[in-house]
């Protein structure tokens, strides 16, 4: 029998180097962990009717979507990502209506939270895996009450036509707002996560409660998400040059405001001309 002290000690430096492996290459990282994930619940469908099991009381169904509290903090995230994307435009649009002045924030701001969000919650999981994929939901198949047949994660079947369960886009968007923490000082980022992480997990275990979404759902959507949004930043921040600098963005606005003037200028004195000519009659 092997001590058990050498056993702990070697098996705590291999967790120590995947984890330095995890940090110095994030993206294979992420891949590879969906992958895992996704083939542990092809290996083990049940694992997604066991986990929202959990949450179904027979008759009462799945009885949290009927709690007044948890229905208010399910509409929570979406708007928060409201506010940001309305704030990300915000920003550009100013720059782009007053293109003599500088910015409020360094242009790949807003360009990068606006990307992520359109190309992770917006493309690849509401346009592509929801609407195409036709997982039946959790609520809908006949174990818990339903009348379709349970399927499991990337099988693609006709017995959904849109908005359907495989992924969950809640759970996306959730795992979006942690696109901020990546634009923060590093001395906000431990607060800024402190909040945000326990906020994603309330909002995606509320979709498994309300049974919205199989468990496999949300892990896989948070990770698909987040490799969309490292594959953004790595493009905006990390490579060498940068897809794209904010000096660049800083001209290209600077150009199509001052266009813009210009046309809004010509359009106002053609309106004033012709009052003019209709004044005169």
């Amino acid at each position: 029998m092997k001590p058990i002290r050498p056993v702990y000690h070697n098996l705590k430096r291999r967790l120590g180097n995947m984890a330095k492996w995890s940090t110095g290459h994030p993206m294979p990282a992420v891949g590879l962990l969906v992958c895992l994930v996704s083939l542990f619940f092809l290996a083990f469908p049940e694992t997604d009717l066991r986990a929202s099991g959990l949450f179904y009381y027979g008759d009462a169904g799945f009885a949290a979507q009927d709690v007044d509290f948890l229905r208010k903090v399910r509409h929570l995230g979406p708007f928060l990502v409201r506010v940001i994307a309305v704030s990300c435009v915000a920003v550009l649009l100013l720059k782009l209506f007053i293109p003599g002045r500088p910015p409020i924030l360094p242009l790949r701001q807003p360009l990068f939270l606006l990307s992520t969000l359109i190309l992770g919650p917006g493309v690849l999981v509401n346009l592509v895996l929801k609407n195409n994929w036709g997982r039946p939901r959790p609520r809908s198949v006949e174990e818990f009450g339903g009348d379709l047949p349970f399927q499991p994660v990337w099988k693609i079947t006709d017995h959904c036509d849109s908005n359907c369960s495989f992924v969950s886009g809640e759970a996306s968007a959730a795992m979006w707002l942690l696109a901020i923490v990546f634009l923060l000082p590093a001395s906000w980022r431990k607060a800024a996560l402190a909040f945000l992480i326990p906020l994603g997990l309330i909002l995606s275990v509320n979709r498994v409660a309300f049974g919205g979404h199989f468990l496999s759902d949300t892990l896989i959507s948070w990770g698909l998400t987040l490799l969309v949004i490292l594959t953004v930043y790595r493009l905006l921040y990390i490579r060498q040059p940068p897809l794209v600098s904010d000096r660049q963005l800083d001209e290209w606005f600077t150009r199509r405001g001052r266009a813009l003037q210009r046309l809004l200028a010509g359009a106002g004195r053609r309106l004033r001309g012709a009052a003019r000519v209709f004044s005169q009659h």
